[in-house]
């Protein structure tokens, strides 16, 4: 059976990226009333597509791959998205 992690990274794979981290962090939102719809996640993602982009640009393209997910099995996503040129600074 596919973990909520699992299927984050399928989808995120449409966005061709070079390093990508996705961490479950539900066990610090134990508790909290919108944990019951599901877990909390901080993916972490470098792709040469978020170049040119704002934080919300990058974060709607996040949000655009994941698709149902969110709502579904994910109830929060922290997300920190850079182009491969961000990391070398």
């Amino acid at each position: 059976m596919s973990s909520a992690a699992d299927y984050l990274r399928e989808r995120l794979a449409q966005l061709d990226p070079q390093q990508l981290d996705i961490k479950d962090d539900s066990a610090r939102h134990a508790g909290h009333a919108g944990a019951k719809a599901g877990g909390h996640y901080v993916v972490s993602i470098v792709a040469a597509r978020f170049a040119g982009l704002g934080v919300r640009e990058r974060h709607r393209l996040v949000y655009d791959a994941t698709g149902d997910l969110v709502q579904n099995g994910i109830h929060a996503l922290s997300i920190t998205a850079r182009t491969p040129e961000e990391m070398q600074t």
